[in-house]
């Protein structure tokens, strides 16, 4: 989901079920849902004539909210294990299904300690094992954390709110980490992001991998995927969606092009065409009834005969530490 702050009353709503639906018309054999949260996809899904939908998370809050319903849809299955190894669970599929990012059911309990309105934990792990976002800000040094906040948080103060990680560290909790980075950049003021909002995406995707997940798992839908299999991509924030654009634009069928007085191509030149040359957002319906779907964007291609290839991270322009080049 979106890195902002949300009500926890809201309801849990798949962003652009309606659109992604569509666009993988007709919908049937066999899916992955690889970031299956809540489960509304995998559900979409089959009442659109999915025969089975595998479903992976590697959050356990996902699979406990699952026990719930899971037995009324034998056509759904779920594994434990992140997106980027999906063809390590399922060999072959039809269709591939990514929305990307925190899901709101972590982002709406504090004891997560994904939210800078909510004091919990500084936590942040999507699959609660591994190091935590408070072992980043209390054990790297200001150099390092100032590379974390503007490498994955794209903040322009990155260094003056490491420093003052360094010096008024310990932290444990969410609020005391929110409240000082307001006190070193400034008050939020009214209609604006939180002050927060950056230095809490840098330290939530440094915990987490996601930007080499994405990458990652976008070459493992290539590889899983049949000839005619469809990658379906939902993202919330502009990096994510130009890695995404990126690496279709890269194995995309760029001569692929048909429109009512041509036949279309009858050899593939890509692992992929491209159906939706521009990135799919959410109606005004939508909107109104979900507002979280406003920065949601769609990416969706057709998996083609040729074989899959390995794409590099900056190819795609994945924000990459010092270290990790």
């Amino acid at each position: 989901m979106s890195d902002a702050e949300h009500s926890s009353d809201a309801p849990h709503i798949p962003v652009l079920l309606a659109p992604l639906l569509r666009e993988v018309a007709p919908v049937s054999g066999v899916w992955i849902d690889g970031t299956f949260g809540a489960g509304g996809y995998a559900r979409g899904l089959v009442e659109a004539g999915a025969e089975r939908v595998i479903g992976i998370d590697r959050d356990p809050m996902a699979h406990d909210m699952a026990e719930d319903w899971l037995g009324d849809w034998p056509a759904i299955s779920l594994v434990r294990e992140n997106f980027s190894n999906l063809d390590k669970v399922v060999e072959a599929a039809d269709g591939v299904v990514l929305d990307l990012g925190v899901s709101s059911m972590q982002l709406d309990r504090a004891e997560r300690g994904f939210s800078f309105m909510r004091d919990g934990p500084l936590d942040m792990r999507m699959g609660q094992s591994g190091k935590t976002a408070a072992d980043l800000v209390n054990e790297l040094s200001a150099e390092a954390l100032a590379e974390v906040l503007y490498v994955y948080g794209e903040e322009r103060q990155s260094r003056r709110i490491a420093r003052a990680m360094v010096q008024d560290r310990p932290f444990e909790r969410t609020l005391p980490l929110a409240e000082m980075i307001e006190r070193v950049i400034g008050r939020t003021k009214p209609g604006q992001a939180h002050a927060a909002t950056r230095s809490f995406q840098a330290l939530r995707i440094a915990v987490n991998g996601e930007y080499e997940a994405l990458w990652q798992g976008l070459m493992a839908a290539e590889r899983v995927l049949k000839p005619g299999g469809m990658l379906a991509v939902v993202t919330f924030h502009s990096v994510e969606d130009r890695m995404v654009k990126r690496f279709f634009q890269l194995h995309g069928d760029k001569k692929r092009h048909v429109n009512r007085y041509a036949t279309e191509t009858a050899e593939a030149e890509a692992p992929f065409e491209i159906l939706t040359r521009k990135a799919l957002g959410p109606d005004p319906d939508e909107l109104e009834r979900n507002p979280r779907a406003r920065s949601a964007k769609l990416r969706v291609a057709r998996r083609t005969e040729l074989p899959a290839d390995a794409v590099a991270a900056d190819e795609i322009a994945m924000p990459m530490l010092r270290g990790s080049k």
